[in-house]
């Protein structure tokens, strides 16, 4: 195994990367999620990218655990609403300050609701960014079109701006990101009301049916030409695990048959490095209680892969 020549990277001025542990995990309902980023972390991410000539800083941010007393007046609507917006309001400004130092940031969840403190962090630093969010779900549900009321499956659409009116929890939450420079690969789930908005928004989207139609690597292409063209944009990428076909990731909440292969997303994340743009990376929705011990080993393997990988780790 080699590592991609990353000096030339074309945001980035160091070889700077912090590791941000986000345990949190109320934007959805099974308990769990919250202790990924003690797993993943133990599995010896901060090692895989010293290897590879990173200077690692390890960030720990345990008041993500710390409950408001109440509940907001969405919480009717909602499942702990000022809980989530508490907690990403503090997780964004955490991430937010090590974007500023000029390192690349590894968010390590949690649940895919953080998307709405990384996708803000990053935007606020780096505001002409993409956002690649690689998920067997949109995660664009408006609070009101939510049929689970879960905000896990809600970030993408409060950053975009579509969360109207916007639930007072999140008033916060600016619109940073318009839908030129978002796109999806992986989808297979995708909610009434989300097909409509992308749709509707012209969203470039990439489901299953695609991979299988044109293979990985053209629909990376297509992805980051509609996105990034000219590799012109600093890069966030955010990965659901539950992207990953379940029988290689069972160690997650809510598991989609038909997923991507293995090499399919360790493709997905070696392109991303290869553009030399990558400023921010989510790695959310490992479940470490969800599974038995050997899926857990599993489901924290693709993490760590997805990690060293999109840092650079290139098989030859």
């Amino acid at each position: 195994m080699t590592l991609l020549n990353y000096l030339d990277h074309r945001f980035l001025g160091g070889r700077n990367v912090s590791l941000i542990k986000l345990p949190f995990g109320a934007g959805q309902k099974k308990a769990g999620v919250e202790e990924a980023p003690e797993y993943i972390m133990n599995s010896g991410v901060d090692k895989d990218l010293k290897k590879l000539g990173y200077n690692v800083e390890v960030v720990d941010v345990p008041e993500l655990k710390k409950a408001p007393a109440e509940e907001g007046p969405s919480s009717k609507q909602l499942y702990r609403p000022l809980y989530v917006s508490t907690a990403c309001q503090r997780a964004k400004n955490v991430i937010a300050g090590e974007l500023s130092k000029g390192s690349a940031v590894v968010n390590i969840g949690g649940d895919h609701s953080l998307g709405i403190a990384t996708v803000s962090a990053v935007q606020e630093v780096h505001p002409t960014s993409c956002l690649l969010w690689i998920d067997a779900h949109a995660d664009i549900n408006t609070p009101d079109s939510s049929p689970s009321g879960n905000l896990h499956g809600c970030p993408v659409s409060l950053v975009l701006g579509y969360a109207k009116p916007v639930p007072p929890e999140f008033e916060w939450v600016k619109t940073c990101i318009d839908s030129g420079r978002v796109a999806y690969i992986g989808l297979r789930d995708v909610d009434p009301g989300e097909r409509m908005l992308l749709r509707q928004h012209n969203i470039p989207f990439f489901t299953m049916h695609h991979v299988d139609k044109y293979g990985i690597g053209r629909v990376v292409e297509m992805a980051m030409a509609a996105i990034n063209p000219d590799n012109l944009r600093p890069t966030h990428l955010s990965v659901d695990v539950d992207s990953v076909d379940p029988s290689i990731v069972p160690a997650t909440g809510t598991r989609v048959k038909g997923g991507l292969t293995f090499r399919e997303i360790m493709y997905i994340c070696e392109a991303v490095a290869e553009t030399r743009t990558l400023v921010a990376l989510d790695v959310v929705e490992v479940n470490p209680l969800l599974s038995d011990k050997e899926g857990c080993e599993s489901t924290i393997s693709v993490a760590r892969s997805v990690i060293r990988t999109s840092f650079g780790l290139q098989l030859v």
